[in-house]
């Protein structure tokens, strides 16, 4: 089962502020990911960004799982991800 893409504001202007190649890799790899996302996924120690985060390279994708649907909350690079902002 794939499941359905789904990216917040936030998530969105972040990938935005990306370079087109980052950006590309990151889509591509959330595309592979659609089939069994909680295989890649790790849990995150602490709850207030999201409930899962993907590694791509040395970017992360912080998401959470509704149902049939991945939310994409947040997308950075590992060293700014983690702050609150």
């Amino acid at each position: 089962m794939a499941y359905r893409l789904v990216f917040t504001r936030r998530a969105a202007r972040d990938l935005e502020a990306l370079e087109p190649d980052v950006r590309r890799r990151i889509g591509e790899a959330l595309e592979r990911y659609r089939q069994e996302p909680l295989r890649y996924a790790r849990p995150m120690a602490y709850l207030t960004l999201g409930g899962y985060r993907l590694r791509v390279g040395d970017y992360r994708i912080i998401f959470d799982m509704e149902g049939e649907e991945i939310v994409v909350l947040r997308v950075g690079h590992r060293s700014h991800i983690y702050r609150r902002s």
